[in-house]
């Protein structure tokens, strides 16, 4: 904390560190492997994770606003660098990616624990969840690992130097908490607007090619799930409309047998 403390007073960039998963397209057609045993990718689209797509919109502003030095970090294997490249485009100064497959949530967790604690960073975003898993886990658990403050789920964040005023949401509405930085926040749709998403330029995609994409081997971490099968939800049954309700009550005790 002194050394942030120091790096404003003396004008110093703020360090963001922006986490962002690889995941499905949302209009993807999912598809298993005979047995269920994994996810068929071929011919897959993928993105960056839209939860985390928002953190990554705040963060572009806040370099914008404030002179941030921004790095997008990863869990994935090489497949995965064409998202950390689009991160890049979109305008995040520096990549890293670790190289290995993201099994479970606390694999994922202690990778980006260890990026936390060498880095040195003022401000960590991340999403609320990723679509693929819908874990809803890592943020707590890079909390805890790093002793961190968390606010979660955060929809509006604002900076003033060291000190943090946050938005979440709670139950039947939104709480207001202030803290000071460094902080963890896991954002979503609300941190910003869909309307301020960044869509990569050709200048942005032409400078993405030679900013850093740094590339480190993972630490130990346990496993602490694995995946049986995968399965896709049952397909919807007939839908039978009726012009009148005695119609439809007379289906119910006849046809259906509930009442």
């Amino acid at each position: 904390m002194a050394n942030f403390v120091d790096r404003i007073e003396n004008g110093a960039d703020m360090k963001i560190l922006v986490c962002i998963s690889h995941v499905p397209d949302t209009t993807a057609k999912i598809n298993f492997s005979a047995g269920g045993s994994s996810l068929v990718t071929d011919g897959m689209a993928f993105v960056i994770n839209p939860n985390d797509e928002f953190g990554l919109a705040r963060a572009m502003q806040l370099k914008e606003s404030d002179g941030a030095d921004v790095t997008v970090v990863n869990v994935g294997e090489s497949h995965t660098e064409p998202t950390l490249r689009k991160a890049l485009a979109i305008g995040a100064d520096r990549a890293i990616r670790i190289d290995a497959a993201p099994v479970d949530a606390s694999f994922v967790a202690a990778q980006l624990a260890h990026v936390i604690k060498d880095g040195g960073y003022d401000l960590i975003i991340t999403g609320t969840e990723s679509i693929d898993y819908n874990g809803n886990q890592v943020h707590a658990m890079i909390s805890m690992a790093n002793g961190l403050s968390l606010v979660y789920p955060c929809v509006g964040l604002q900076l003033d130097g060291t000190k943090a005023t946050a938005i979440r949401e709670i139950d039947g509405g939104k709480e207001t908490v202030e803290t000071t930085l460094p902080l963890i926040v896991a954002g979503k749709k609300g941190l910003v607007e869909e309307s301020d998403l960044r869509i990569p330029n050709m200048r942005g995609i032409m400078m993405a090619r030679s900013k850093p994409l740094e590339v480190l081997a993972p630490v130990d971490g346990a496993q602490r799930v694995s995946v049986a099968t995968y399965e896709k939800p049952a397909e919807r049954g007939q839908v039978a409309m009726f012009d009148n309700v005695q119609d439809l009550v007379k289906a119910l005790h006849e046809d259906a047998k509930i009442i």
